[in-house]
């Protein structure tokens, strides 16, 4: 006689079934990133995808089409998750808020940001240039350009609270001067094309962000 599943065996069911689909949603992001990272957009397809994920090109279908999974991959390579949260919102990123040292602060702050350009590496330049020829991609990016200068303006005013700027200055022009030293395009330029190491990179960032932020 057969008998009937209980109420825990399904939900652990639903929870196992929901752990898969989490973990191939990983794999695909993961290979998207990969793949994009490399081909750039045009030069990426769906099978490529698949392939890297180990997945069926009906299964990288169902996670989205090609363009949301560029913002997926993008999204969760730069701060850790899916969604357009502010990195503020990110445990590692109050971490660094609450380091009381200014000094040590300036430090963190400029190791976070520069992990993150590390982590979408070459995925940048896939989005920007995607952006050209897709309006919703290009629309993102606007959004994404937005949020970032939202942030960097956030960034400048903990800077005043924390006392570190000498002058009273134009907080908008200093807030896309940070924006422009911490930005991807930086990152890509002096790392992977002029061949800095990391600690030579972050070095260079904090004396400049020290120069050009905080003694304007």
């Amino acid at each position: 006689m057969s008998t009937a599943p209980t109420s825990s065996s399904r939900s652990y069911t639903s929870s196992l079934r929901s752990e898969q689909a989490a973990q191939t949603r990983q794999r695909i992001l993961d290979s998207a990133a990969e793949c994009f990272a490399t081909n750039g957009y045009a030069g990426t397809s769906l099978a490529d995808i698949a392939h890297g994920a180990g997945v069926s090109v009906e299964t990288v279908k169902l996670s989205g089409p090609k363009r949301q999974l560029l913002l997926s991959a993008f999204e969760q390579r730069f701060s850790g998750s899916e969604g357009r949260e502010p990195l503020t919102d990110r445990a590692d990123a109050r971490a660094v808020l609450e380091i009381a040292d200014n000094d040590e602060f300036l430090l963190a702050l400029v190791r976070f940001i520069a992990q993150a350009n590390a982590r979408t590496s070459g995925l940048w330049s896939a989005y920007v240039s995607a952006a050209t020829s897709d309006a919703v991609i290009g629309e993102s990016l606007l959004e994404l350009l937005k949020r970032r200068r939202n942030e960097y303006r956030a960034a400048i005013t903990t800077f005043d609270d924390r006392r570190m700027l000498s002058t009273d200055v134009n907080r908008h022009e200093l807030a896309d001067a940070l924006s422009f030293l911490m930005s991807p395009e930086s990152y890509a330029e002096l790392v992977e094309q002029a061949g800095w190491s990391t600690k030579r990179y972050v070095d260079w960032q904090v004396h400049a962000i020290r120069r050009i932020v905080l003694e304007a």
